[in-house]
């Protein structure tokens, strides 16, 4: 039983460690150029991941896709 209730207060204990630290994450802005920057190069590099890995272009079906084979 003791097992039991340090087991719940441990995972009660991370889960609100893990919403204070996004919560002081998601309130932070990015005060200089570099970091915006930064930020600008990985919103560019999730767009082209977004698009490269859609499903058509993922599967071969797309009508210009590599894999003739596949239909």
């Amino acid at each position: 039983m003791v097992s039991v209730v340090v087991f719940l207060v441990l995972m009660f204990g991370a889960a609100l460690l893990s919403a204070v630290t996004v919560l002081r994450r998601r309130n932070r802005t990015t005060s200089n150029a570099d970091g915006l920057l930064i930020e600008q190069a990985h919103r560019d590099q999730a767009h082209v991941a977004r698009y490269a890995y859609r499903h058509p272009f993922v599967d071969g079906s797309f009508p210009g896709g590599s894999s003739g084979s596949r239909r």
